[in-house]
């Protein structure tokens, strides 16, 4: 292959499905010349007619001026067969995620296509490396890794072979920016960098229902008002639908050979079987009626106030945030001060990574009064509260508890006792796996957050949260929570625990010769 840098004016696009036309349609837009192929002719007709209704509606709504539509519908021509594909300067790939077909399917292109041409795939699990095994030219191949639905998800991810030249990623970098998106670059990794981080919410997620800790539907209203999520993991999964997460999560697990912190849940594997997939099946963890949620409704917050309330001194920060919320009850809720609860007390704990039972053995405290706290958000801030009682906690203490906390009508979520609430153990599980990615070296802090904001619509990237909550908050999480459970999915990254030793910053990289 050539030594000169890449151009690419002509991009080749070989799958009219979802993903195929939407790569078409902003490549066309951005002023590329489109060569579309399809095994199934039917399927191309059909992907022509959605971009040229798609365009109609932007010209209806304003977003596309119709001369510019006219022009780019014109850059956007049917291929009968890969041989018209041999003038393309890049090729992306949108067919199955089957190995085998991909492979086949590169030999065939490498057999008419010019030798700087580009064989790009838009794989989400697949590794490039083994798709360009297959390849006489390996060097030219890379990952360009779209998200549905193309138009709107904008940002790809540029992944490098262990046989790419790197001029060919550079290559397909500059093209996502003139088609309008924002490229990400990643080493060829299982997930890339998506798809790995998103395993923090998701199978966390899980494992919090599984244990019986809140619902489902608990679970994410904890993560949207109080982690100040967009979506929680319930309701993300019913988005991408579990005939399409299902398989990623398994796939990621068994690529990153049974590594624990990816370890899938049943429940997806049940509910999948069951044909309960989400939002496009009328049902999954939710109901959909007429295409919205079915949301069970919140009982009231109790109304009685407890008489005293005696705050648990373990974690200062966590007694102060308590305290402060009560001096603005403008109540008769009595501070009780001493070293010890009186009889009668309600019984507050706010542990970080521990639970409540733990909290309440660990000062020696009456259990059946104990209620935690999680403050791990702001309580004067967030949208929601999160409190949890041990197995002992009276139903009494467990109300009172709730109607103080719910004073100023912030709702909150009463959960069973957990290893770090809800918020706290999936915050830092994804804190934690972003961290581990940067460690790895699959690519670089700024590409890390960049990739989790733009991709799964968080509020910020892992590294960018570990840094606003504290990275030695979520070092203690973590490790709290593997002194409880035992467990290794929990064991905190490398690049967490040193940065958080040193007060850096999450973000922070060494300056390696």
């Amino acid at each position: 292959m050539s030594t000169q840098d890449f151009k690419i004016e002509t991009l080749g696009i070989v799958g009219s499905g979802a993903m195929g036309r939407g790569i078409a349609q902003i490549a066309a837009l951005g002023g590329l010349s489109v060569r579309i192929y399809d095994t199934n002719p039917k399927a191309l007709a059909a992907a022509r007619e959605y971009l040229s209704d798609t365009f109609a509606k932007l010209i209806a709504k304003g977003k596309l001026k119709e001369a510019d539509a006219h022009a780019a519908l014109a850059r956007i021509r049917d291929a009968g067969d890969t041989g018209e594909l041999s003038d393309c300067d890049a090729i992306v790939e949108a067919i199955v995620e089957n190995l085998d077909l991909k492979r086949e399917l590169f030999r065939e292109l490498e057999a008419v296509v010019g030798e700087r041409c580009i064989l790009a795939s838009n794989t989400s699990s697949l590794s490039i490396t083994a798709i360009a095994a297959g390849c006489a030219h390996p060097e030219r191949v890379a990952g360009f890794h779209f998200f549905n639905p193309v138009p709107l998800m904008r940002v790809v991810e540029v992944i490098d072979g262990l046989r790419g030249d790197p001029r060919a990623g550079d290559a397909l970098m500059d093209l996502a920016r003139r088609m309008g998106h924002t490229p990400v670059r990643a080493k060829d990794m299982p997930g890339f960098i998506v798809n790995h981080a998103g395993r923090g919410m998701n199978t966390e997620g899980l494992r919090v229902a599984s244990e019986g800790v809140a619902s489902f539907a608990e679970i994410d209203r904890i993560m949207r008002e109080q982690a100040g999520f967009r979506l929680g993991p319930f309701e993300l999964l019913d988005l991408t639908a579990l005939d399409v997460s299902h398989p990623v999560m398994e796939s990621i697990y068994h690529q990153f050979y049974e590594e624990p912190r990816f370890k899938p849940s049943p429940i997806t594997g049940t509910r999948l079987a069951g044909g309960l997939i989400g939002r496009k099946a009328g049902e999954g963890f939710y109901r959909y009626v007429d295409g919205k949620q079915d949301v069970p409704p919140e009982p009231a917050a109790p109304t009685e106030l407890p008489t005293r309330v005696w705050i648990s001194r373990a974690s200062h920060e966590g007694r102060e945030q308590v305290l402060k919320l009560i001096a603005k009850c403008d109540c008769s809720v009595h501070i009780d001060a001493g070293h010890t609860p009186e009889p009668d007390s309600l019984i507050i704990v706010t542990p970080l990574g521990f639970d409540a039972t733990t909290a309440a053995v660990n000062e020696h405290l009456d259990a059946t009064r104990v209620v935690a706290v999680d403050t791990l958000f702001p309580l004067d801030t967030v949208a929601r509260r999160t409190i949890m009682t041990t197995p002992a906690t009276s139903p009494e203490m467990r109300d009172a508890a709730h109607a103080l906390l719910a004073f100023d009508g912030v709702p909150v979520s009463v959960i069973r006792d957990s290893t770090g609430f809800v918020a706290q153990r999936v915050v830092a599980t994804i804190v934690n796996i972003g961290c581990d990615i940067a460690q790895q070296g699959i690519a670089t802090p700024e590409d890390i957050d960049l990739a989790v904001m733009l991709g799964l619509g968080y509020p910020q990237g892992p590294l960018a949260l570990g840094d606003t909550l504290g990275a030695t908050t979520i070092l203690t999480i973590l490790r709290n929570i593997c002194t409880a459970l035992g467990d290794p999915r929990y064991r905190p990254s490398p690049w967490l625990t040193r940065r958080a030793q040193l007060g850096l910053s999450l973000t922070h990289t060494e300056e390696l010769r």
